[in-house]
């Protein structure tokens, strides 16, 4: 994880100095890596006439890093929705201008005044998802069903994850049945050994790119996003996706334009340029996600929306994460900790 804590003042001070020679013509975007089709940025440029600086981060945590450090202006950023919930509490985010956003109304009602946002201020949802097992089925024969049947020791080296502590740490309290926001010390400890046992299975840590080896044969079975998995089942339907029985996390990735703005009417051109459902559409084509946008639904196909990772057909409650404040570094700590012990 790459976390600039520390800008120096001279620093920022230069960055902001030089910031307004930038043209209004620019849209200074940072957000997740591989997750919005170069097309889509292309025919916004287009049309538009405006550029768009495309930076990437790999987990939210070093998007909020580099975000209370004070870094680059950006104009939009795009956290995960636990995030988002940070920077409205931290005075980080300006309200949304919905006079600006027509196709705002193409979004489904279950997406809008999440926990993260209930007024519906500050973040539009782009993508959501879930966290859960990939199977492949060819080299796994038997039934996998949870966690507790995924880290078994007959799987040491075949398994990759995501590298993200708090996914980690939320699977391994699901585990003990505890819920996924009770982040407390006491909690973190329970977790420790469980954590411990199923780090020594681990082949691989990869938030980027975890289907890749799957895909490749180098480890058969993973707890990844649920659109990694959907484009392992779209390449083979020998990749299962199971929705863990002790629990599932369910994420939404949010659009937001911070205080730092300087182009914010480009920001608001680009949000209102991705819901419409054509555009939308392509999202889906590229990174099968759970697509918020009810009108661009309509333009997926029956197989798309048959995908099990993703649109699965879910029985048990779906939990989102909500803001656990300083539990945070503690979750980092304890992660660091047992990597550097393997």
């Amino acid at each position: 994880m790459k976390l600039n804590r520390i800008i120096p003042l001279i620093v920022t001070a230069a960055l902001l100095a030089v910031s307004p020679l930038r043209a209004d013509k620019e849209l200074n975007l940072y957000a997740w890596s591989e997750y919005i089709p170069q097309s889509v940025i292309d025919g916004f440029t287009e049309e538009t006439g405006i550029k768009v600086n495309y930076e990437t981060f790999s987990s939210g945590e070093e998007m909020l890093a580099k975000l209370l450090a004070g870094g680059t202006a950006y104009d939009l950023i795009q956290p995960p929705d636990y995030i988002a919930e940070v920077l409205i509490k931290n005075d980080l985010l300006v309200p949304l201008d919905y006079t600006k956003l027509a196709n705002f109304k193409n979004l489904l009602p279950e997406f809008t005044g999440m926990p993260h946002d209930p007024g519906q201020e500050y973040t539009i949802p782009y993508m959501a998802g879930t966290v859960g097992i990939v199977v492949n089925t060819e080299k796994v024969t038997e039934p996998i069903n949870g966690l507790k049947d995924m880290f078994q020791p007959k799987y040491k080296d075949r398994i990759v994850v995501v590298d993200d502590g708090r996914e980690l740490v939320v699977a391994a309290l699901y585990s003990l049945g505890i819920d996924l926001n009770d982040i407390t010390p006491e909690n973190l400890e329970k977790a420790r050994p469980v954590l411990a046992e199923w780090f020594k299975l681990v082949k691989l840590f990869d938030s980027d790119s975890p289907k890749t080896a799957l895909l490749n044969g180098d480890v058969d079975l993973g707890y990844v996003w649920g659109g990694e998995a959907a484009i392992l089942w779209d390449e083979d339907k020998k990749f299962q996706y199971v929705l863990p029985d002790e629990g599932a996390h369910l994420f939404v990735d949010v659009f937001c334009i911070p205080t730092v703005s300087e182009n914010r009417d480009a920001a608001h051109q680009f949000l209102d340029y991705l819901m419409r459902p054509e555009v939308s559409v392509e999202l889906s084509n590229e990174f099968p996600y759970t697509n918020p946008n009810g009108e661009a639904r309509k333009l997926l196909t029956e197989d798309q929306l048959n995908n099990p990772a993703s649109y699965p057909k879910v029985k048990q409650k779906l939990d989102t994460f909500r803001h656990i404040g300083e539990s945070g570094a503690l979750i980092d700590e304890l992660v660091t900790d047992l990597k550097n012990s393997l």
